[in-house]
């Protein structure tokens, strides 16, 4: 991952990262012939803006002045050089809108690459990840974030560059005209950049923090959002509000400390000029009464006009800097998100389609036949099939979320090909663990997991996952209609496929029941709906998927006994000739299965069918019959 700059320099001010700005330059890059066509643009309207400030010395002296003199003064020339100076400022707008316009198109394309590049590498993110981090503080990158962007690559760029080139041809215009009212301008520049730079300088490093408090904030707002019911139910409203106060007292304080050193920009930048521009028209005045230097008043209307349009642009970039410093703060936090590393995965093993040839060899095939196999390259360039069965087994394996904490010790199980397997135990003895595992969510520490005598760390963290069928206790279920989000399992599932997965898992009937049966439309995760019915679709789900293996994590927990019951015999037909993994804390749901595993932190203390572990009287005995309840 980049390392990157130091953000605050003496007494707190902020730093450019140059990193950030070269990467956000390689984005730019993209868009290369329309930039040159900003810059060029630019600079003609730049250079118009000069011309016509030249011009005015002209039109004073040559035409004006000689026309107060004249006895039948004839306007015709005046008339010619004002349509002139029109043309050459028509000109210079023509050439802003130009590319102010195109400067929008470059900013929003730019802004989607960032976008998909940014969502892109989320996806390959691990789950760790998303464990660590507040679901609202990474929303916050492709809102608050990308937002201060769009404002400085739409906004702030091309005023910078506008005005750099401004300042540049102004200045030349100004020695032209007045090399020393030009060494007075200089003089007082220097005086004003010193006392801004420390407003700005203050402005950026709280506009960098304003950034992170921002995502803090909205953070909590969406946690406390998805735990509304239970903030309710706990009389929680009082604390809730209390700790967002916090949280928002701290953005408030930065966000005001911010705004008030970059609202005082202005104001100072333009008494400043505005003094200097009193003084300007003093020293030229008492220049030309002396008749010092050749200054007339066409020359000091000419240079006032110039040194006004050398001011406003730094007074521009001095205000844009502050939007250049929370820009880049955001660009920052993206690109952070962007380096960290995605999920290794160096597998090499596939999951496919198989049939058995004429000489009854097992091949690939492109169809669906309901028959898998594990795809094996070798380094000679064959390829060899192995008909997966659905075997795994556990060797030695400890684990720990942190290194200073592990959670299993010394796990060995085995599940052989068509067995239910059922975890039991205590919150926090390991039982979901066990099934994020199996999943590859995370890397052992110590052991090793084979699955059909294949190392898990070989096959493709991919194909692994699309050989496991998972249903969890969380529910998730996505904006759209019921058929699309039982079709989630399988995107290529007719609709009579996705009927029939949800009559196994006995979803069928509420589901016809909705308003517009399985084209019925929900939202937000499926409010409308039940928590027993959320985890039905859920299970219709995993049903349409078909998988060799399936790992049920509570499957059940939300449904009432009675449904259960019927469930449960869907649920049946859905695991029959599977590998299953169950964990349950209802044990009447484990009774069936081949093998029963207590665990209790982090160890297997219990193995064995429920009859074998009634009869040795131990743990799970005490578990079924009452005498120590699952907490």
């Amino acid at each position: 991952m980049r390392q990157p700059n130091n953000k605050k320099g003496p007494e707190g001010m902020a730093k450019v990262n140059k990193d950030v700005v070269k990467r956000l330059m390689s984005y730019i890059g993209h868009y290369k012939l329309r930039f040159a066509a900003v810059l060029i643009c630019i600079v003609v309207n730049a250079l118009a803006m000069v011309s016509c400030s030249l011009y005015l010395q002209t039109l004073i002296d040559s035409y004006i002045t000689p026309l107060l003199q004249a006895a039948t003064p004839d306007f015709a020339p005046l008339f010619r050089s004002i349509l002139i100076m029109g043309c050459i400022y028509a000109v210079g707008i023509l050439a802003c809108l130009f590319y102010n316009r195109t400067m929008v198109s470059i900013a929003q394309g730019t802004l989607k690459r960032i976008r998909d590049e940014m969502f892109e590498h989320m996806q390959t993110l691990p789950i760790r990840y998303f464990d660590t981090h507040t679901h609202g503080d990474i929303m916050s990158h492709y809102t608050n974030d990308t937002d201060t962007l769009r404002q400085m690559l739409a906004q702030s760029i091309p005023q910078m560059f506008s005005s750099l080139i401004t300042i540049i041809s102004v200045f030349f215009a100004m020695l032209f005209t007045s090399w020393q009212l030009t060494i007075f301008v200089l003089c007082f520049v220097f005086i004003m950049l010193q006392v801004t730079g420390r407003v700005a300088g203050k402005s950026g490093y709280y506009f960098i923090r304003q950034q992170k408090a921002l995502g803090d904030v909205n953070g909590y707002i969406e946690e406390m959002i998805n735990g509304q019911k239970v903030i309710k139910v706990f009389c929680h409203e009082e604390k809730a509000k209390e700790i967002f106060d916090q949280k928002n007292e701290e953005l408030c304080k930065d966000a005001s400390a911010a705004n008030s050193f970059a609202n005082i920009l202005m104001p100072i930048m333009g008494n400043l000029g505005n003094l200097q521009y009193v003084l300007l028209a003093t020293i030229g005045g008492t220049m030309a009464l002396g008749g010092a230097g050749g200054m007339t008043v066409g020359t000091i209307a000419s240079f006032l006009q110039l040194s006004r349009s050398f001011m406003n642009p730094i007074s521009q970039i001095s205000n844009q800097l502050n939007m250049v410093v929370m820009a880049l703060a955001g660009a920052e936090r993206i690109f952070k998100l962007m380096d960290e590393e995605p999920e290794v995965d160096e597998g090499y093993v596939t999951l496919v389609n198989a049939k058995y040839d004429e000489n009854g060899e097992l091949t690939e095939s492109k169809e669906r036949t309901g028959l898998w196999a594990w795809k094996h390259p070798h380094g000679d360039g064959t390829l060899t099939y192995t008909k997966m069965r659905g075997e795994v087994r556990f060797y030695d394996v400890d684990f720990g979320y942190n290194e200073e904490k592990i959670v299993l010790h010394n796990i060995s199980l085995y599940a052989e090909p068509g067995q239910k397997v059922a975890f039991v135990g205590s919150t926090g003895a390991g039982k979901t663990t066990i099934t994020n595992l199996i999943n590859r969510f995370y890397d052992l520490a110590d052991g090793k997991i084979r699955y059909d005598d294949i190392n898990i760390n070989k096959i493709k963290k991919a194909d692994l996952r699309r050989s496991l069928g998972v249903v969890l206790q969380e529910t998730n279920l996505f904006t759209g209609t019921i058929m699309e989000n039982i079709r989630y399992g399988k995107l290529d599932a007719t609709d009579e496929e996705v009927y029939a997965a949800a009559k196994l898992a006995n979803a069928d009937d509420f589901i016809r029941l909705l308003p517009n049966g399985y084209d019925t439309v929900i939202t937000g995760n499926g409010g409308s709906l039940s928590q027993g019915q959320r985890q039905l679709i859920a299970i219709a789900r995993a049903a349409v998927a078909d998988p060799p293996v399936m790992i049920l994590d509570e499957a059940t927990s939300s449904i009432d006994t009675r449904t259960e019951a019927i469930v449960q015999r869907g649920m049946d037909a859905l695991m029959k000739g599977r590998t299953v993994f169950v964990i349950a804390h209802r044990l009447s749901t484990v009774r069936n299965s081949d093998v029963i595993m207590v665990l209790e932190q982090g160890r297997i203390i219990e193995r064995g069918s429920h009859d074998k572990l009634i009869a040795e009287k131990g743990k799970y005995y005490q578990l079924y019959t009452g005498a120590f309840e699952l907490e």
